[in-house]
């Protein structure tokens, strides 16, 4: 897995990458992978959403305040340009990485799920960028490329945090996916993942290593990770076994 330290590098660099793809940018134009936004309000929601962090961790909050997060609010943002959004952005960028590295990784304050804050919200802030940084260049037609090693963390981070979450938030859309002899194995072509999700008990266990699996997907490990993420559909990559029900996981496990 990625350190803490390059996470925190991350969220800068996945800034970076995001900022570098909106030159010349119509702002006014829909995302299709966020349908209900313009790349304007995805822009404010990803600077919004690293706003929200960096108060957290500065205030060192013992509860996480959803009550305060505007991410979600974006009805107001239109008609802007790139010269306004684009500083602002980055600078929120830079002012959350600069106060997760002032902090303890370890220390209990935004406790997600039992886990320390910093590490959790260090790593979901992370891929809370890159999946967006994907939408942005998908949107726009460019290229979108990702360092394997990041896109390993961005996979791991799926079934570490939003498979467990779905199944705590949503038990009885979740509820169908568990059974005997109901698992699914994430196997990545070109990056050191493969990954068992272990459906046959009430909650899902997560290995990692190649075995045997009631349906196994391969692909290129980006691939893989917006398949997962419900970036892109799952044809086209290899699948073997009971695609229903790994086409029943992807449409359950939304995060």
């Amino acid at each position: 897995m990625l350190t803490y330290e390059r996470r925190c590098a991350e969220i800068i660099h996945q800034t970076s990458l995001l900022v570098s793809s909106l030159d010349g940018a119509d702002l006014g134009v829909q995302v299709p992978s966020t349908p209900d936004w313009t790349l304007n309000q995805l822009i404010r929601h990803v600077g919004l959403a690293h706003r929200w962090t960096d108060l957290m961790i500065r205030e060192r909050v013992a509860e996480i305040p959803y009550d305060r997060n505007e991410a979600q609010q974006l009805d107001s943002y239109v008609g802007e340009k790139t010269s306004e959004v684009v500083p602002w952005l980055v600078e929120g960028a830079k002012s959350l990485s600069e106060a997760l590295s002032e902090v303890d990784p370890d220390e209990m304050i935004a406790v997600l799920g039992g886990h320390p804050g910093p590490r959790v919200w260090s790593r979901r802030m992370t891929h809370e960028t890159v999946l967006h940084r994907w939408d942005v260049t998908n949107a726009l037609g460019v290229p979108f490329e990702l360092d394997p090693e990041v896109a390993r963390d961005t996979l791991v981070e799926w079934t570490d945090l939003a498979l467990p979450f779905a199944f705590y938030r949503w038990p009885e859309q979740t509820a169908p996916l568990v059974g005997p002899g109901r698992t699914v194995h994430l196997h990545a072509t070109d990056a050191d993942a493969e990954l068992v999700i272990d459906l046959t008990g009430s909650r899902p266990v997560v290995r990692h290593g190649h075995e045997k699996a009631a349906v196994a997907v391969r692909g290129l490990i980006v691939e893989l990770v917006l398949a997962v993420y419900r970036r892109r559909p799952v044809e086209g990559l290899e699948v073997f076994g009971d695609a229903e029900l790994l086409d029943l996981l992807l449409d359950r496990v939304r995060f």
